[in-house]
């Protein structure tokens, strides 16, 4: 890999392949009683998150910690920022403190470009979502469940790519650096995505995405592009919108919404995906988030497997030509005899 990850464009095929197949490790090594693996020992990660999240910080620190890593989490919320210090000086303080590795989420777009270009840190920078423009670990979490359902887990998938297969992402596109980042690397991975919204909630110069479009959501759902092998739901993001992007939540609802009936039209192995927080009700119903055809909550598992290979490639990981480490697997067993210790 590259020595930051800041968007998905940062991959390509084989780096992505790559990425996929050490979280199929971390995942194994995760099944075990004792899970936490003595690879990143000595090493400090350090989550700087200027917007509220849930699982993105809580599976960065989950991660890094089975990696025996030293975990520092900062907040906005009661630290100097509310007194005006700013993205560089916290940069520069986070260095002298020994940041192996930065995994920043703030609401400007281009941050975490900025962090690992400045100069400010010698470590590693992750992006985990900045502003409306991309956020590269939740699409490798969700090529990742995408995978393992499509293709098959463990050995079968190991090397495999996501070619053929298709995805619609519905919702509101505008807002989505999830969508931004889905699109890249499911294109990468060789599958085709139809994004589907209202014209009011799909960005100017979509026609330069690698992606369909549409406005008809049970058209799409119907096989209007072909069968589709799983829809993903985006959270209408009501915090953004400083201007009425459709007429009402029923009407979005009745238009977008997914729900029990929708999810009948898809093929019996197609999957419901949500990269969360869910607005039950509006982009998605209950009978839909919570079917047998739901792995909403396996990403957020997937997750955590996802970012410890993000973090071992960045800071342990061999060259980028080199074969897929056996390291993840060989030092569990080292964690089972030490107790699991860091």
């Amino acid at each position: 890999m590259k020595r930051h990850l800041l968007c998905a464009a940062d991959l390509d095929l084989p780096q992505a392949v790559r990425v996929l197949d050490v979280a199929e490790q971390m995942a194994t090594t995760q099944q075990r009683e004792i899970k936490k693996l003595p690879t990143l020992r000595g090493r400090t990660v350090v989550n700087l998150f200027y917007e509220d999240s849930t699982r993105t910080r809580i599976s960065f620190e989950a991660a890094a910690k089975r990696l025996s890593a030293d975990v520092i989490n900062f907040s906005a919320k009661g630290s100097s920022v509310s007194k005006g210090e700013s993205l560089k000086d916290t940069a520069l303080t986070l260095q002298a403190m020994g940041a192996d590795a930065v995994v920043v989420r703030h609401p400007a777009s281009g941050a975490p470009h900025r962090l690992a270009h400045a100069g400010w840190t010698s470590g590693c920078v992750v992006n985990a979502g900045d502003g409306t423009h991309e956020h590269p670990t939740q699409a490798l979490l969700d090529a990742f469940t995408l995978r393992r359902h499509l293709v098959g887990a463990g050995g079968p998938a190991c090397g495999a790519d996501l070619t053929g297969k298709r995805i619609a992402i519905v919702g509101d596109v505008l807002h989505s650096r999830v969508a931004r980042s889905d699109v890249q690397l499911m294109q990468t991975l060789g599958a085709h995505v139809v994004l589907v919204a209202p014209p009011t909630l799909l960005p100017v110069g979509l026609g330069a995405w690698p992606c369909s479009y549409a406005y008809d959501l049970d058209a799409v759902l119907g096989g209007a592009f072909g069968d589709l092998d799983a829809v993903m739901m985006l959270r209408v993001q009501a915090e953004r919108m400083n201007a009425a992007y459709f007429p009402s939540e029923r009407e979005y609802s009745r238009r977008y919404g997914l729900d029990a009936r929708r999810a009948g039209l898809l093929p019996d192995h197609a999957i419901v995906m949500h990269p969360g927080p869910m607005n039950r009700g509006l982009e998605i119903t209950a009978d839909a988030a919570d079917g047998p055809r739901s792995t909403i909550v396996e990403q957020v598992s997937n997750g955590v497997a996802v970012r410890m290979a993000v973090l071992y490639l960045l800071l342990a990981g061999a060259p980028d030509d080199a074969a897929p480490p056996s390291e993840p697997v060989a030092t569990a067993v080292g964690a089972d005899a030490e107790g699991g210790q860091a």
